[in-house]
């Protein structure tokens, strides 16, 4: 399995099981049988209101021997009700109770968004956020590098960040994060994003990368370009010989990213997998790259408030 070298010096295995959308009584024999046919790395998040059941699989997985502790990465996420620095500890250690883990091998800051704990999980309107101005990301980030520190986590990074927010926290704190999980696919390549985290050494995590057209109805927009029925995408597969989905998950390696891909289908966690290995020609590559359509899909518009959430003009800038 390929990997990457993270600027830390820790190894992520650049394909993994993603469990956004996972449901419970499936996410644990999904994560159990990716270990057992090969995977290494699991992605999970304290949103994602799964991460007992996944940590069922795991402890399955690990008592079966079927993986060594040493050999598996586990990536988690801090959500954003635990930004307060004095909160930080307490929503990994959550995470790790939930998995039955002792360290994460990677742990995320989940949106650059702040949100005040308040008993929801959601804000109910605009007093539910913490400006940044009141709580920069920063902090939230040296707070999460102390975990490294106490031997709670071995890496840690950030997820959907621009390149300003990007720039912003390094000034701020002085670290650079070690990977940057972002949605990434042909409609959503982000060029300038993964140019300005080659020159920083920052890794990207390719979420979504099949443009999760599972996820809640409520997160969808009208008329949405489905990316697995793209002509283009379709005709490249069978060039390649390969499933819409492997051609995807092939262009994401190809590009330099890792990438997460959910299932708890056995035979499609499978054929993911397959993908992993596949040599993408240079022609399917360009043709991928070639696409002009430009979509995301996971684009939470009630969290995009000026002057609280996101200094500048767009929150995505």
């Amino acid at each position: 399995m390929k990997t990457f070298t993270l600027n830390d010096g820790n190894l992520l295995p650049a394909f993994g099981l993603g469990t956004w959308k996972s449901q419970p009584g499936e996410v644990n024999d999904a994560v159990k049988e990716a270990l057992r046919i090969g995977y290494t790395h699991i992605d999970c998040a304290w949103i994602y209101l799964n991460e007992d059941e996944v940590g069922s699989g795991l402890q399955a997985a690990l008592a079966e021997a079927l993986i060594q502790r040493e050999d598996l990465f586990v990536t988690s996420k801090l959500w954003n009700t635990f930004h307060d620095p004095a909160d930080v500890e307490q929503g990994c250690r959550q995470t790790l109770t939930a998995l039955g883990l002792e360290y994460l091998d990677l742990y995320l800051m989940h949106w650059p968004v702040a949100f005040r704990d308040d008993g929801n999980l959601m804000p109910e309107d605009e007093s539910g956020f913490i400006p940044l101005s009141e709580l920069p990301l920063s902090k939230t980030f040296a707070a999460m590098a102390t975990l490294k520190e106490k031997g709670l986590v071995k890496s840690i990074g950030v997820s959907n960040f621009s390149v300003s927010k990007l720039e912003k926290l390094i000034a701020e704190c002085g670290i650079v994060p070690a990977v940057n999980q972002v949605e990434l696919h042909p409609y959503n390549p982000q060029p300038e994003l993964m140019a300005y985290c080659a020159d920083k050494g920052i890794v990207l995590t390719a979420y979504s990368p099949l443009g999760s057209a599972d996820r809640p109805d409520s997160m969808k927009g009208a008329d949405e370009p489905p990316l697995l029925n793209n002509q283009v995408v379709l005709a490249t597969a069978e060039q390649e010989g390969l499933t819409p989905g492997q051609l995807l998950i092939a262009w994401a390696l190809t590009r330099g990213t890792s990438v997460i891909p959910k299932s708890v289908n056995a035979g499609r966690i499978a054929e993911n997998l397959a993908a992993a290995d596949h040599e993408l020609s240079i022609a399917a590559r360009q043709v991928l790259d070639e696409i002009e359509l430009r979509y995301r899909y996971v684009s939470p518009s009630g969290w995009f408030i000026p002057g609280v959430t996101y200094e500048g003009q767009d929150f995505w800038a």
